[in-house]
């Protein structure tokens, strides 16, 4: 499903009114209509006993006028609040209020605060609400008696529908413009919008439905950006079968460069994630002190132990030779988890980082020794897909971490941009940026993967589909949503949280059978 910013959806609606030849009248119909149907199937008990509509002079309000003309039209109690005077309801709006009137629907006047606080006691005793306020235009904070109606709104204790966006709500930020309605269901017309799928707005839709406002496919293929909302149908219509005669060279062979003293954890993570998510072969290269007790962690796993090695276990750069060698015979690495941090694996870090011959996942200690140098990305000799934490990102792009989690798409632009790469900004709501415009916001995880260790098993998951053959934009969108998945997975069954970063990898295998049974369906 494409995601689009409030300026990008306008200029789809222009394009469909005037360019394609759908009156304008027809999509606020199907929006009105649709978002009846959704508050019907959500909230029948409650509209059953009466719904109060708000609406603003916009063409946010001209929705809601519709929805309380099919609410009317089925013999539901409806009364709607129109928060201007009736002579700022212009164009569409005017037409469907004017409707609305001569249907003999209940139409009360709130133009400025006093009028507005009399009708306070009947938002708040109302069964159901529907905020037709403020659509996805809004760019500027909510003030007066728009203010006081948020408010009231977010006081009741009845179900609130939100018509397009919660009134407040940037549909670019998610961030409230001064405050915002807090939804149980926010019904958003054609394509979701940004503010909606990342925090803090996540928060104050509730329930995330599309409506199809009759806007034809091909305008949104052809002409919506190259920005996609990583939902299960988006994975489950990428996620490619396994043919019945295929062996394990089929799935690709991953070398993982990973693990110090202290840190062999992050190796055996990385390895067990790898694996089960489908790797045909892993081959785990460590310092030679290290390999006993690695091979001992996972028996499915190849372990390679080189020399000369630091006093921290890690690789020296003398390994480059042999490691980049032996990288010319497979088919996607990992480079970073756990590492190391000294003088000599920075250095090593850097050198593979730019020279492994096979797309490459670049993650933890890898990202520390790439930082303020991101350029040189744009020479590595294949493709590289880059994982950082915001704080990773901040020594990454030298920003503060605030302006970084501020507009966090936007950071993971510039560091593709700088790198030449494809990057995935981890955390609440991952984001993912390649370099010739794609991205993605993913829609699964949960706070119970907020724990050490799962970044690992993200880090395995993705060399495993860039192994199996994935192209890397696509492979970090599908990775970052089965890693996710699995937390969903793990929090419905265990608990919302103290679960573990193994638990993530070994969930893996049950997302995904349901998501080919899933596909299967499709």
């Amino acid at each position: 499903m494409r995601l689009v910013y409030a300026g990008e959806m306008q200029a789809l609606d222009r394009f469909t009114i005037e360019e394609v030849g759908v009156p304008a009248e027809v999509l606020m119909e199907n929006a009105g209509r649709g978002v009846t149907e959704l508050l019907l199937s959500r909230f029948p008990e409650e509209a059953r006993h009466g719904t109060l509509i708000l609406c603003g002079p916009g063409n946010n309000g001209g929705d809601g006028l519709v929805v309380a003309r099919h609410l009317h039209q089925r013999g539901l109690p409806v009364e709607v609040i129109l928060l201007a005077p009736e002579e700022k309801y212009r164009g569409e709006a005017g037409i469907n209020l004017r409707i609305a009137r001569y249907a003999g629907i209940p139409l009360l006047s709130a133009p400025d605060e006093d009028s507005l606080e009399a009708l306070a006691p009947k938002i708040l005793a109302a069964p159901l609400l529907v905020d037709a306020l403020f659509g996805t235009g809004l760019s500027r904070e909510v003030s007066g008696r728009f203010a006081r109606a948020i408010a009231l709104l977010n006081q009741a204790p009845a179900p609130v529908v939100a018509v397009d966006m919660p009134s407040g709500l940037s549909a670019d930020t998610g961030r409230p413009l001064g405050t915002a309605v807090r939804a149980a269901l926010t019904a958003t017309m054609a394509l979701p919008k940004v503010g909606q799928v990342i925090y803090p707005g996540r928060e104050y839709v509730g329930e995330l439905q599309v409506v199809d406002i009759g806007m034809p496919q091909r305008v949104i293929e052809e002409r919506a950006p190259r920005r996609f909302y990583l939902t299960r149908d988006w994975v489950a219509r990428r996620l490619k079968p396994r043919p019945p005669q295929s062996h394990k060279g089929t799935f690709g062979h991953l070398l993982v460069l990973a693990g110090s003293r202290g840190k062999s954890g992050a190796a055996v993570l990385c390895a067990r994630g790898a694996l089960r998510a489908g790797a045909g072969l892993v081959t785990l290269v460590c310092a030679s002190s290290l390999q006993p007790l690695l091979a001992s962690y996972l028996p499915e796993v190849l372990t390679l132990g080189l020399s000369p090695e630091t006093p921290q276990a890690e690789l020296s750069p003398d390994c480059a030779e042999e490691i980049l060698q032996r990288a010319t015979a497979l088919r996607s690495a990992v480079l970073g988890p756990g590492f190391g941090l000294s003088e000599a694996a920075m250095r090593l870090a850097r050198l593979l980082a730019r020279e492994l011959p096979v797309p490459t996942v670049l993650d933890a200690d890898a990202l520390t020794a790439l930082a303020g140098k991101l350029e040189e990305l744009q020479e590595a000799r294949a493709p590289r897909v880059l994982t950082p934490h915001p704080g990773e990102m901040q020594r990454l792009l030298n920003l503060p971490k605030e302006e970084i989690q501020a507009d966090r798409l936007a950071a993971a632009r510039e560091a593709a941009r700088k790198s030449g790469q494809v990057v995935i900004l981890k955390g609440a709501a991952t984001v993912v940026a390649s370099p010739e415009g794609r991205e993605a916001v993913n829609s699964s995880g949960n706070p119970g993967l907020a724990q050490g260790g799962t970044g690992d098993v993200l880090s395995g998951l993705l060399g495993a589909l860039l192994a199996q053959g994935y192209e890397p934009f696509e492979a970090a969108c599908l990775a970052v949503y089965l890693h996710g998945a699995a937390g969903d997975l793990l929090a419905r069954r265990q608990g919302p949280y103290g679960f573990l970063a193994s638990e993530v990898a070994d969930a893996l295998p049950r997302v995904l059978r349901e998501l080919t049974l899933y596909a299967s369906s499709l």
